[in-house]
């Protein structure tokens, strides 16, 4: 093919001395539409099915990357699930440890409750009972004073 494309130099002197565009249409070659628009068939008939199938290939792997990302997603919440039901898990765990520390609590002030009121009662009897023991005395200690005055010798009264 290369001997039905001509090319027609023309050598006006050193590449120097020329213009940059001096000669330009000179030193394109000569080209044969048809054989340009075969050359493109041939070459798209070649190369066209395999990039038609590497497209479809690739669309299919875009396809399956999709479906890949949205189930990779899926796991990830899946994940996200599991670590807050253990977060929740903890959460109910230490809420049923300060529950039971609450009850204990609360069983404990109803024992010091009634430690307090059997106490204070104690307290009150025996208070009575000192009291009244103190006014035993008191009135024990008025007889014998009693006594004693009665007992004392008395003088005589003149009459």
């Amino acid at each position: 093919m290369r001997g039905s494309v001509s090319s027609s130099r023309s050598s006006a002197g050193s590449p120097s001395d020329a213009s940059p565009d001096e000669g330009v249409v000179e030193d394109l070659p000569v080209i044969d539409e048809k054989a340009v628009e075969q050359l493109t068939k041939g070459l798209l008939s070649h190369y066209l099915p395999d990039l038609q199938r590497s497209k479809s290939a690739l669309q299919e792997l875009t396809q399956n990357q999709v479906v890949l990302l949205e189930t990779l997603e899926q796991e990830i919440s899946k994940f996200k699930e599991c670590n807050s039901i253990l977060d929740i898990n903890a959460l109910f765990s230490e809420a049923k440890h300060y529950h039971n520390k609450l009850v204990n609590i609360r069983n404990e002030m109803m024992m010091l409750h009634e430690k307090t009121s059997k106490l204070k009662k104690r307290a009150l009897k025996l208070q009575q009972k000192r009291q009244k023991e103190e006014l035993e005395r008191e009135q024990q200690r008025e007889k014998e004073l009693e006594r004693e005055k009665q007992l004392t010798a008395k003088p005589a009264r003149r009459t």
